[in-house]
């Protein structure tokens, strides 16, 4: 987070991080319901499927700092953790994620400062997502902040899987057993093909309304 007027001074407790990602948050979830209202009166079409969007815990903040050798100050917070504010997008079809990547990249007062393109080159363990940190202006009463925001951006599918891998992955506390890794990879590869052939079949559908429409 950055401050474009002052020094910074006055940001320094919990509750006013608090604060300026909360509103963060909102500017992201109200700029992509604007888009998706734009998209259906345009298209026809809602790529959204939901948003969810979470404030990351003071607990998983401190742990994340400690594991990277830091200092738990609210300085470091705020310069080295990028996903304090996480907003999740979800989608019907793979298509759909790259359309909002576009249309994300369009906004003149969203800067996308770093991309991570897991679907194109998925995890190891077959984790497919596309995730993007952001920064957006939080205008305050004497101030301007660049806050930054994780995106990430997957499709219902991607998500379903994303979730029991992560619940998995707490169970183990990080150390699952071989043959339930190689079991989530193989149900990774059956998501990406459930992906695929579902978007063929969106694709095939509005070709035959399309061909009675005209």
């Amino acid at each position: 987070m950055e401050l474009r007027e002052g020094n910074g001074e006055g940001i320094d407790t919990w509750e006013e991080v608090i604060l300026i990602y909360n509103a963060a948050l909102k500017m992201i979830e109200t700029r992509m319901a604007i888009l998706n209202d734009e998209f259906q009166h345009v298209h026809q079409y809602n790529p959204i499927e939901h948003i969810k969007a979470r404030i990351k815990t003071p607990e998983s903040i401190v742990k994340k700092l400690k594991r990277d050798g830091r200092e738990s100050t609210i300085e470091n917070m705020i310069k080295y953790v990028n996903d304090i504010a996480g907003i999740r997008i979800i989608c019907s079809f793979t298509s759909d994620i790259y359309r909002i990547v576009d249309m994300l990249g369009e906004q003149r007062d969203i800067h996308v400062i770093a991309v991570k393109d897991y679907i194109t080159f998925p995890k190891t363990s077959g984790y497919k997502s596309y995730h993007m940190i952001v920064t957006v202006p939080v205008y305050l009463s004497d101030k301007t902040v660049d806050a930054k925001v994780e995106i990430q951006i997957r499709t219902v599918a991607m998500d379903f899987w994303a979730s029991l891998e992560h619940k998995i992955h707490y169970k183990f506390e990080g150390d699952a057993p071989e043959d339930i890794k190689t079991e989530l990879v193989e149900c990774a590869k059956m998501v990406t093909d459930l992906d695929a052939r579902m978007l063929k079949l969106n694709e095939e559908i509005l070709t035959i309304i399309r061909e009675r429409e005209e």
